[in-house]
């Protein structure tokens, strides 16, 4: 078998940005992916008969790491995303909250964002959230272990957050974002959320994927990898990693296919990083913090229309009900249907063993109470379940993320959980990627 430079271990966007690093070092790159095609979290596929995305996506303007990895294999973010200036909040069946996101591009809607939904927030319950967002950043970086010991709801609660206030804003910008509910949310992973976005304020907005992202992002990535000399091999599982005198010095296929490098980079999820490391080293004291840190799961719904859901694609969020947030996407990500209304589910532990018939006869009912009437115009339908892809985001658990460099010759890690300032998010998957291939010479 022939050695590489360096085995990449998993295709996601941590995966894929170490690979693009490592080989314009000139190193000789080797990408195996056990699902058939590359992208990992950010993903799109046919399921059953049925194109989908592993998730409901968006790009955030203020990121840095992202599109810089896009302009070096030449996508242009114009050509893959259409830009919101806006969000909305759907608590009735009457018209949404309204909430302008782009203090540049669309300035106009922020005023009124901030200005207006009287119906909703008063002055009163505005004004509640400045001594709260403060003291969050404040404490966000002075004392990040103090604000992780908290969850969102009792943090707002300490700073005089009001009830609407919260349930209106606070509730969608956390269980909204991360699907967990807020006396479960961390508010540090809260305000670390926003926190690299303050000196980026200018380049707030959001972008929605015009095709999947597989197609879009993930598969032009590694078609450039390829065109450079890079090896991918997806529908591929690593069973193990080859441990010889204190060194990891590849891989294992199948039990007996092996293939050797200088360095490994397992950049898989928590879960499957930690089933490919702990045979070696479940007793090693630098793996204990990571191999206690808990999973988390996520459930993704997504629905076939006859018609759009909605009159606008647009990021929404629908506090106290199952929709932690949505959208209609017939009109982007999935130009080929007539409506496309792709969901993220809360709590998600609820749904996992759920039936799919069941869970989309829930969706329904919270639905109808914001104004949305589906049941005439379902054609098909799909649950992405995520069992172990996310590492957790309750209080406490930030400080059990494991640096990349480890002490193993020849290992390192990549992924959204490793020790990074972006948590779960596209982000923080590219960044880590990118200092994982720092640490090779």
């Amino acid at each position: 078998m022939p050695k590489f430079d360096v085995i990449i271990v998993g295709a996601g966007l941590a995966g894929l940005s170490a690979g693009v690093e490592l080989t314009l070092k000139n190193k000789k790159v080797l990408i195996i992916e056990a699902e058939p095609v590359v992208g990992g979290r950010t993903s799109s596929y046919n399921l059953d008969g049925m194109d989908v995305e592993s998730g409901f996506h968006r790009y955030i303007g203020y990121y840095s790491h992202l599109p810089s990895l896009l302009r070096k294999v030449g996508i242009k973010l114009d050509d893959i995303l259409t830009w919101e200036d806006k969000i909305h909040v759907r608590v009735d069946e009457k018209h949404p909250i309204e909430l302008g996101l782009a203090p540049v591009f669309g300035i106009i809607k922020t005023i009124k964002g901030v200005l207006g939904n009287s119906e909703y927030l008063t002055i009163k319950d505005k004004l509640s959230l400045i001594p709260f967002f403060v003291s969050g950043f404040k404490d966000y970086l002075k004392s990040p272990e103090d604000l992780d010991s908290f969850n969102i709801r009792d943090y707002a609660k300490k700073h005089g957050v009001t009830s609407r206030a919260f349930h209106y804003l606070i509730v969608p910008l956390s269980a909204g974002i991360f699907f967990l509910p807020p006396d479960r949310y961390s508010a540090y992973v809260f305000f670390g959320l926003f926190a690299p976005g303050i000196p980026k304020f200018y380049k707030l907005r959001i972008g929605a994927y015009l095709g999947g992202m597989t197609e879009v992002m993930c598969k032009p990535i590694a078609d450039w990898i390829e065109k450079r000399g890079g090896m991918i091999m997806t529908g591929t599982k690593v069973d193990s990693l080859q441990y010889v005198e204190e060194k990891i010095k590849g891989v294992t296929l199948n039990e007996k296919i092996n293939y050797e490098a200088d360095y490994t980079i397992v950049a898989t999820t928590l879960h499957s990083a930690k089933h490919l490391l702990k045979p070696n080293f479940e007793e090693h004291s630098w793996f204990q913090p990571m191999f206690k840190l808990p999973l988390m799961p996520a459930v993704c719904f997504q629905i076939d229309l006859a018609e759009p859901a909605l009159p606008l694609d647009i990021t929404t969020f629908a506090p106290n009900t199952c929709l932690a947030s949505f959208a209609e996407q017939s009109r982007t990500t999935f130009r080929e249907s007539n409506g496309r209304l792709s969901i993220i589910l809360t709590p998600p532990e609820k749904f996992l063993k759920m039936e799919p018939e069941k869970t989309l006869e829930i969706i329904m009912e919270d639905a109808a109470k914001i104004g949305m009437d589906l049941k005439t115009k379902i054609l098909d339908y799909r649950q992405i379940n995520h069992v172990y892809d996310f590492h957790s985001l309750e209080p406490g658990h930030q400080k059990l993320r494991p640096i990349q460099q480890t002490p193993i010759k020849g290992l390192i890690l990549a992924g959204d959980y490793t020790k990074q300032p972006f948590f779960a998010t596209m982000e923080g998957a590219v960044y880590s990627g990118i200092k994982a291939a720092k640490c090779i010479p």
